[in-house]
C-alpha cells in the first residue's frame, strides 16, 4: 500500500474524535426517539424523515471516523508497515465475511446486518493492525 493514498497522521485524532462524538449522540437520539411529530402525518411518504436523517447522520459520523483512523499514516511509514497493513486488511475482510455469513444464516433483521457489515471491516482492521503494531513495538523494546 503506497503511503500517498493514506491520510496525514493527524487524521487519526480527528477520526477518534468523530467516533467518540458518535457514541453519546447516538445514545441520546435513541433515548429521545429523535422523531419529528410532522413525520407521522397521514400521506407523508417522504424518505427523509427525522429518524432516517438522524440514522444517516450518525452512521456517516461513525463511518468517517473509522475510515480516518484506519487509513491514517503512521509516524514512520515504511515497507514493513505496508505489509502489516495489507495483512491486517486481508484478515479483516476474511473475518468480516465469516461474521456476515453467520449472521445471514442466524439473524432475521437485515437492517442490523447492514450496519454491522458497514463498520465491521474497519473495526476488525483497526483492532488487528493496532495489536500487531503493539506486539512489534513490544518485541523491539525487549531486544534493546
Amino acid at each position: 500500500m503506497k503511503p500517498q493514498f493514506l491520510f496525514a497522521y493527524w487524521f487519526r485524532y480527528l477520526g477518534w474524535g468523530l467516533v467518540i462524538a458518535h457514541i453519546p449522540i447516538a445514545m441520546l437520539g435513541r433515548m429521545n426517539g429523535m422523531i419529528n411529530p410532522l413525520d407521522n402525518l397521514p400521506g407523508n411518504t417522504s424518505l427523509f424523515t427525522g429518524e432516517h436523517l438522524f440514522f444517516i447522520g450518525t452512521t456517516l459520523l461513525m463511518s468517517l471516523g473509522l475510515f480516518f483512523v484506519a487509513f491514517a499514516r503512521e509516524k514512520i511509514e515504511d515497507e514493513q508497515i505496508w505489509h502489516i497493513r495489507l495483512d491486517c486488511l486481508r484478515a479483516a475482510i476474511f473475518i468480516n465475511y465469516l461474521v456476515l455469513i453467520i449472521s445471514l444464516v442466524f439473524v432475521n433483521d437485515t437492517a442490523h446486518i447492514l450496519e454491522l457489515n458497514l463498520w465491521a471491516p474497519l473495526i476488525f482492521f483497526i483492532i488487528r493492525f493496532r495489536w500487531v503494531i503493539f506486539r512489534l513495538n513490544r518485541s523491539l523494546s525487549r531486544e534493546k
